[in-house]
């Protein structure tokens, strides 16, 4: 499945595997959440249902007001091929609870992408129960016949988060390398289950008018 990221299709072989979960990892500014939705977006523009989970509790109003700044977004999406659901107020439930609310939402929808951004929230709160939760999300997200994309937050010392790396079926890290003075971005595939891809970190640029560019420098 295409992810509608510019000259991604370089660096791995046609796309996402269908159907599997794939880990967006990287610390706050990386641009997980832009990945995101130009992946969800991408997708509606080819007719294909996307399902947005946050365990943020932002607005919807806040959401679009965010993703409105970039070209590749279309506002008669939102709402309609690109559905928002706020995870946040189910998150104090037990951890099979939140697992039948997300799959009770993806019943409804039916959606072809599904992103759960950032997953690492659920596990600050459910803590000893996360790994058995992701172990079933993962599982119950295939099932669906679906891409998912779930972000982590990256925490201080680690490349990614590892209890979510055994369970996805690729890996994506996005960093930040300072270089001078300034900060660039880049990408990384560490694992993709499936497919040939290229190894080793390419630049990234993130502007309005093109969202997520993976630059060409190094191909």
């Amino acid at each position: 499945m295409s992810e509608g990221i510019y000259v991604l299709n370089n660096i791995r072989e046609g796309g996402f595997p269908f159907p599997s979960v794939v880990l967006v990892a990287g610390s706050a500014g990386t641009g997980k959440t832009t990945f995101s939705m130009q992946f969800l977006f991408a997708g509606a523009e080819r007719g294909e249902q996307g399902l947005f989970f946050t365990t943020l509790s932002e607005p919807t109003h806040w959401m679009l007001q965010y993703a409105s700044t970039f070209s590749f977004v279309k506002k008669e999406h939102f709402g309609n091929l690109v559905k928002y659901v706020d995870l946040g107020p189910i998150l104090d439930r037990p951890a099979d609870e939140i697992l039948k609310y997300i799959n009770d939402r993806i019943a409804e929808i039916m959606p072809q992408r599904i992103v759960i951004d950032p997953v690492t929230i659920i596990g600050n709160i459910i803590k000893e129960n996360y790994r058995k939760f992701l172990f079933d999300l993962t599982n119950s997200l295939k099932s669906w016949q679906a891409v998912t994309l779930l972000t982590g937050e990256v925490r201080p010392g680690e490349m990614y988060p590892v209890e979510v790396s055994y369970a996805a079926d690729s890996v994506i890290l996005l960093s930040l390398k300072a270089e001078g003075n300034a900060r660039r971005k880049y990408l990384e595939v560490l694992k993709m289950r499936g497919t040939d891809h290229r190894t080793g970190a390419y630049p990234v640029s993130i502007t309005r008018e093109d969202g997520f560019v993976v630059l060409r420098a190094r191909f």
